[in-house]
């Protein structure tokens, strides 16, 4: 069951210090683009993913999770909830800890499998909104 509690969400908001966020754009009216430059803005290290783009936001951009060469805590995920079960089969092959799918990304399978592999789960939420409301 994906996780919605507060103290869990914090914890994870806190100790995390790699993001790594599926489907970055480079677009400023893009939810993506806003919170990695959001996030970045907080001190964490931002790793955007998508294979469309070389840069983004002046950050180097990844064409998959495995690319990324750093120990990732969050995969933040900003694509369709069909696209979503392959994104958790690489989190789980690079490790990752959390799998956090953005707010309106609702996929129980995908879900499921990162729970079965042991990873934290938090879906249809939107970690900024969460970061704002849980990390002073």
């Amino acid at each position: 069951m994906p996780i919605d509690d507060d103290r869990r969400i914090g914890h994870i908001l806190r100790t995390a210090k790699t993001i790594a966020v599926v489907g970055a754009s480079p677009k400023p009216w893009r939810d993506s683009g806003s919170i990695a430059r959001f996030l970045a803005g907080k001190g964490y290290v931002v790793l955007p993913v998508n294979p469309a783009y070389q840069n983004i936001l002046g950050m180097k951009c990844y064409p998959d999770l495995a690319s990324g060469g750093s120990e990732i805590d969050i995969v933040n995920i900003f694509r369709k909830p069909e696209e979503v079960l392959p994104i958790i089969d690489e989190a789980i092959a690079i490790g990752a800890s959390t799998v956090w799918m953005q707010l309106g990304v609702i996929n129980a399978e995908a879900a499921k499998r990162a729970e079965d592999a042991g990873l934290n789960v938090i879906m249809d939420k939107c970690i900024a909104v969460e970061h704002r409301r849980l990390i002073r």
